[in-house]
């Protein structure tokens, strides 16, 4: 994880500024490359994201999967075993390979996520137990169990943190639902706390996600068609981030999660995720350069990280000062008749129905390519 060149990098800046720098993207390839090692070694990446979009983009590709999928085939596993135990063989290589940044930091970084079957979003207790046995499964220290924050997720959070086990939790798009997941972990602490569980080995990141936001809400705008909600473009998502930011300072400086601390307890960092700009007429590092603050997390796509060690431009924090400017901007856009409340429970909606077809369309690709080991054995 060292750079012998002491050249200042906008990567290196970046990391320099307290934010911790995640590659949202895994493959068997990247792994057995030696890709992964590569950036980390090279790139100041020091954690790891999945979803079930990756791994449909992964398995989907074929590469490096062969051997595994003619031993599953052979053993007549279901599709949905064959997928655990290829996504799990995954997330546990790709942590090997991190745990010395997990070593290094105290848990803080060198994490990899998993998240649990997006089938299971509106389930309480089926998402417990899936997080329990994917837990179980990957079997590392430095996993982290991914949860979406829909209001079925909330409970579970608390409980799966309430049991040690580590969480990302995933599709934050609303101030509101993120105060609730914060609410939720710090539940969750003092369930652990009370269980004797240690609360400095239980680590918790909270996705709030980006480009999306604005790919909604610029579309709404430009309906709107006039001069006014022009200028308003690539506004949105950029306030609603440092707005989240301000109430996790808030949230974590609270008595409650005060004491938490004392006892030992980890702050649960804000994630930026969805950090890829949907719209070409924007900076492709947009969402990194705007939105640096200490203790937070920028997971990135391989593209988005190429763009800020080449030409990302880090001045520093650009979030904490921006508070009053955020505030009159979401309600600029509100001004206009753009419902917020509206955007982003569509936007929650379909995050989790794209997460869906994803992980159907990645069953329906390992189906395939079992049935096509089984023939080829006979």
């Amino acid at each position: 994880m060292s750079n012998a060149d002491s050249t200042v990098t906008p990567l290196k800046s970046l990391a320099g500024e307290g934010v911790s720098i995640w590659l949202d993207d895994l493959s068997r390839k990247r792994i057995e490359s030696g890709n992964l090692a590569e950036l980390i070694e090279n790139s100041h990446v020091v954690g790891v994201t999945t979803n079930p979009s990756i791994f449909q983009a992964a398995i989907g590709s074929g590469e490096g999967y062969e051997e595994q999928l003619a031993d599953l085939a052979t053993r007549g596993v279901t599709v949905d075993e064959a997928v655990r135990m290829m996504t799990t063989a995954d997330v546990r290589a790709a942590a090997d390979i991190l745990r010395p940044v997990y070593d290094a930091t105290q848990g803080r970084d060198g994490r990899v996520s998993i998240e649990v079957d997006p089938r299971l979003a509106h389930d309480t207790a089926a998402t417990v137990a899936e997080a329990k046995q994917l837990a179980w499964l990957v079997d590392r220290p430095n996993v982290m169990i991914k949860i979406p924050a829909t209001k079925a997720g909330l409970p579970a959070i608390t409980e799966v943190i309430g049991l040690g086990i580590s969480v990302n939790v995933t599709l934050i798009f609303s101030l509101e639902r993120y105060r609730a997941v914060m609410d939720a972990y710090l539940s969750g602490l003092e369930k652990a706390q009370a269980a004797g569980i240690d609360l400095a080995g239980i680590h918790s990141v909270a996705s709030f996600f980006v480009s999306r936001v604005d790919a909604e809400i610029d579309k709404r705008l430009d309906q709107a068609g006039t001069d006014e909600a022009r200028s308003l473009k690539g506004r949105a998502a950029l306030a609603n981030a440092r707005l989240a930011y301000e109430a996790y300072e808030e949230v974590f400086a609270s008595e409650r999660a005060t004491k938490l601390e004392t006892a030992g307890a980890n702050k649960q960092r804000p994630l930026w995720a969805s950090t890829g700009v949907k719209d070409p007429a924007y900076k492709d590092t947009l969402y990194v350069d705007e939105l640096v603050a200490p203790g937070t997390v920028n997971t990135m796509p391989e593209g988005t990280l190429k763009a800020t060690a080449d030409h990302g431009v880090i001045t520093g924090d650009t979030v904490t000062g921006g508070y009053e400017q955020a505030r009159a901007d979401l309600k600029a856009v509100d001004a206009l008749g753009i419902s917020y409340d509206e955007v982003v429970q569509q936007l929650e909606d379909e995050g989790v129905a794209k997460f869906d077809v994803a992980w159907n369309d990645l069953l329906g690709t390992v189906a395939n390519r079992l049935a096509g080991k089984e023939a080829q054995a006979k």
